[in-house]
């Protein structure tokens, strides 16, 4: 999960996260989603991996939409062993700073703490210092440094969010 800054003369779009809905993605999403990916990350997913996972994980594949129009997403899925994952995660760069960010990590991690996750984990390019901030206060920590993890060499952090964590952070 990487983010790509967007160039500072693109205006930034604040909305009330009140009318932004999280609902599950469907198969018409894709292109948007498709969109979003691009606009965000420097190494890109293919398409044929979000039809695969959207059809393997539709509980846990969630979008953000506002005025009909999909502006972020979140990718997760729970492992055999029962590890929660966020695999992706990404808003339209004209609406970053509007809160939806956290609003879809918090639908997918009380999805998956409901589905039975014992932790959730992810993957930050150390540089994402924003992406991090946001792990930390919704309860994640560090656990360990991934050496060139990314395929331009940076490495990742790998962070994992337990229950009584997520709890903690609920109540606060």
């Amino acid at each position: 999960m990487e983010d790509v800054a967007s160039p500072e003369s693109r205006p930034k779009r604040k909305i009330p996260i009140a009318l932004v809905t999280i609902r599950p993605a469907k198969l018409f999403d894709i292109a948007y989603i498709m969109r979003i990916e691009h606009l965000s990350f420097r190494e890109k997913y293919p398409r044929g991996l979000f039809l695969t996972f959207l059809e393997s994980n539709p509980e846990t594949f969630l979008v953000a939409e506002y005025n009909g129009q999909v502006i972020g997403y979140v990718m997760g899925y729970l492992k055999p062993d029962m590890e929660g994952h966020i695999m992706s995660i990404a808003v339209h760069p004209d609406y970053r700073g509007n809160g939806i960010g956290k609003a879809l990590m918090v639908a997918v991690i009380n999805k998956l703490f409901k589905k039975g996750a014992r932790w959730i984990g992810l993957e930050v390019r150390v540089s994402n210092e924003r992406a991090i901030n946001l792990y930390k206060k919704l309860g994640f920590k560090i656990v360990k440094r991934i050496i060139s993890y990314y395929s331009d060499g940076e490495d990742a952090y790998y962070m994992i969010l337990r229950p009584e964590d997520w709890e903690r952070v609920k109540l606060a």
